[in-house]
């Protein structure tokens, strides 16, 4: 069981500890963590009530139940932010007292050593033990850090907005066995320059000619010295990247660029007409961990029956298969998945696709269809182990005076 304390109430809900109260908290929490604090609610609670496992909520004015969390959502870590300071004086009282810890939960990949050491500095400028604070991360670094636990967020997220929305079962059944009038899927909802130097020699090469492709040009401030791949290696592929960017978006559907970032919106033909979906992940080199991070990107062909090829981070592959999917190692040649070198694990990636295109799509298909529906069927499942596992991992050794 998951022990939460909350600062204050919200009608008959915990306000998520940290946020700034909203004009009209009576309504939906959506928006909130847009703006600084980037506080969000911890989702958690939301996976808790999904899969059925038990959670007990209690306030600071009440008796501290043993093993308790003070759990704080984090829509994106801002170095900037004393989160020590924004802690109630009751809650750090506890703290020092062993009585209770915080939880900051992220669903993000960035670099946890990084974060690690922000924290550990504000811990003693607050006179804190280290130790009085767990950190829930995406980047699967996390497991090498003391008190910082990895949890694939992005399938369990992924899962409560295809599986059931709103009570209404989504499309993504057992996969047909009829020939497919595409090779691949690439979709691209950001600019990126990595991402924009994958779809840029895919197509140069030509082997999106017959393809589910897009390419948008909305930017979160992603510079061209931020690509993690070397372009001096690819004659003359800069300048293939600029022009290309330059007359983009490229869509391959009628949805607008909002409705491509709303996750519960489903385009199956992606997914149902074209044989192997080339997944362009959120992060290439997760600043620089060396470690694997996934989000709901790989998890849609997982879910909507398609095997795939992951341009991502190192052991993305080996990070799934921890979690119990199969990578059709049988039919891709996955070492691309090892290679710490990002230019290296690029050239890797790019040689499977090449593969591809001079195969039998569909007798490939076919020889993918066990993994591709284990891989249904598992993703499908109850995540209620997953939560338990992460609970027992954060409790194990809490609390421990």
């Amino acid at each position: 069981m998951f022990n939460f304390v909350f600062a204050q109430r919200n009608d008959s809900r915990p306000w998520p500890n940290s946020a700034p109260m909203m004009s009209n908290p009576h309504e939906s929490y959506h928006g909130m963590g847009d703006e600084y604090p980037w506080i969000v609610p911890c989702r958690l609670l939301l996976y808790a009530a999904d899969h059925g496992y038990p959670v007990n909520i209690s306030y600071l004015d009440e008796p501290v139940p043993d093993h308790a969390f003070y759990p704080i959502g984090l829509g994106w870590f801002d170095y900037s932010i004393d989160y020590f300071a924004m802690l109630p004086e009751q809650a750090r009282e506890l703290l020092v007292q062993k009585k209770l810890t915080v939880l900051f939960y992220y669903h993000e990949g960035d670099n946890p050593a990084l974060e690690k050491v922000r924290l550990d500095t504000l811990c003693n400028e607050h006179n804190l033990p280290v130790d009085c604070y767990k950190f829930i991360s995406g980047n699967t670094l996390a497991d090498d850090l003391p008190g910082f636990v990895y949890f694939p967020d992005h399938e369990l997220f992924y899962w409560r907005n295809s599986v059931v929305w709103n009570g209404q079962v989504q499309p993504g059944g057992k996969p047909h066995l009829e020939p497919r009038s595409r090779q691949f899927t690439a979709l691209s909802r950001l600019h990126k320059w990595w991402r924009a130097t994958v779809i840029s020699y895919l197509h140069r090469e030509g082997w999106l000619s017959n393809s589910y492709w897009s390419y948008n040009t909305i930017s979160m401030g992603d510079r061209p010295e931020d690509n993690p791949i070397e372009l001096w290696c690819f004659n003359q592929l800069d300048d293939y990247i600029e022009q290309f960017v330059a007359g983009a978006p490229y869509t391959c559907d009628q949805q607008t660029a909002t409705e491509h970032n709303s996750h519960w919106l489903f385009n199956a033909e992606h997914f149902e007409d074209a044989y192997c979906n080339l997944v362009l992940e959120t992060m290439y080199d997760a600043e620089q961990s060396e470690r694997a991070f996934l989000s709901e990107k790989v998890f849609k062909p997982i879910r909507h029956g398609q095997p795939f090829i992951v341009f991502g981070t190192v052991d993305s592959l080996k990070t799934l298969r921890r979690l119990g999917y199969r990578t059709f190692d049988h039919a891709i040649d996955n070492s691309y998945d090892s290679e710490l070198n990002n230019t290296d694990r690029f050239i890797k990636t790019i040689q499977q696709v090449k593969r591809l295109t001079d195969t039998d799509l569909h007798a490939w298909y076919l020889s993918c269809l066990d993994d591709v529906q284990h891989n249904q069927q598992l993703f499908t499942a109850s995540k209620y182990n997953r939560l338990e596992t992460l609970c027992q991992q954060l409790t194990v050794d809490l609390n421990a005076v």
